[in-house]
């Protein structure tokens, strides 16, 4: 675990490579964030990473979606996001739900053009297949929104877990 103090002090490749992670596969929130230190606090920082996703535009957005792994997938993930799939037991479903779960996120992706993203903290396995039948229903617009509002979720956790 790193202080906030830490993060304020140490070069900008230092900082970008310490929190790269916290957004998945897109250092960008981290490198624009930079620019806001010092940063008084850890929400502080969270606050300002957000408001960094909020004010780019929607192309950016689109692309900070589309940069989180299919959840069950099994394709290289970040750490983050390797451990928080399995401590929601997406990595020892069955055959029966992996299968079933390949399916509603092909059919989410073809509905809405980007992958189901859930803050899966704290869920199980059945309590995440429920959210993404459910979600289906959506609008593209209620999704988008939604899948930023669980990358925000989820960054808050990565920094909780991160920084003191």
């Amino acid at each position: 675990m790193m202080t906030i103090n830490d993060l304020n002090e140490m070069p900008l490749s230092e900082f970008v490579e310490k929190l790269k992670d916290i957004f998945e596969h897109s250092p960008w929130v981290i490198q624009r964030v930079e620019e806001f230190r010092p940063f008084s606090s850890r929400n502080d920082l969270y606050e300002q990473m957000i408001t960094v996703v909020k004010t780019a535009n929607e192309r950016e957005k689109l692309d900070l979606i589309q940069a989180h792994p299919h959840l069950g997938t099994r394709k290289t993930m970040s750490s983050f996001s390797t451990n928080e799939q399995k401590n929601a037991g997406l990595s020892q479903l069955s055959e029966a739900e992996y299968e079933f779960l390949l399916e509603m996120n092909q059919e989410y992706v073809h509905r809405f053009s980007f992958p189901f993203i859930l803050a899966v903290r704290g869920k199980n396995k059945d309590e995440i297949l429920q959210a993404m039948k459910s979600r289906l229903q959506n609008s593209k617009e209620q999704e988008f929104n939604q899948a930023l509002t669980e990358i925000y979720q989820i960054v808050q956790f990565r920094i909780e877990d991160q920084i003191i």
